[in-house]
């Protein structure tokens, strides 16, 4: 079992930066693929960024790549999502999601999901 916290959501003004932090419990941490997802109001749930177990590989969402960087360290448990140039299409509830072995980009075959932390970006 995987419990998943994230913080670092807020208000910033378009073209501004975050950094979203994920805390996993659980000493089999290191074992999974990590995920970044976003839904916004009215949307689907939707695949932002992942990287793999040792951290040695990442994947973005065409929409983010090139601005958004995730990283992992499993000393400390922790994933992150640094969001630069941020957009008001941006704007969404961003999930953490875990998945044992590989990442995949569907929300469908995550194994366990934070409950999410809301980024709000001004025009």
């Amino acid at each position: 079992q995987v419990q998943l916290v994230e913080s670092g959501g807020g208000l910033v003004q378009a073209g501004g930066s975050l950094r979203l932090s994920c805390a996993a419990s659980g000493r089999t941490f290191s074992s999974y693929a990590m995920h970044w997802f976003r839904q916004a109001p009215g949307k689907e749930r939707e695949f932002v960024a992942a990287i793999s177990w040792t951290g040695g590989n990442t994947y973005y969402a065409d929409s983010v790549k090139g601005r958004f960087t995730i990283s992992r360290d499993n000393a400390k448990n922790t994933v992150y999502l640094q969001m630069n140039s941020l957009k008001p299409e941006d704007t969404a509830v961003y999930y953490c999601a875990a998945r044992s072995t590989t990442w995949l980009s569907s929300p469908r075959a995550m194994n366990f999901w934070g409950k999410g932390t809301l980024v709000t970006v001004s025009s």
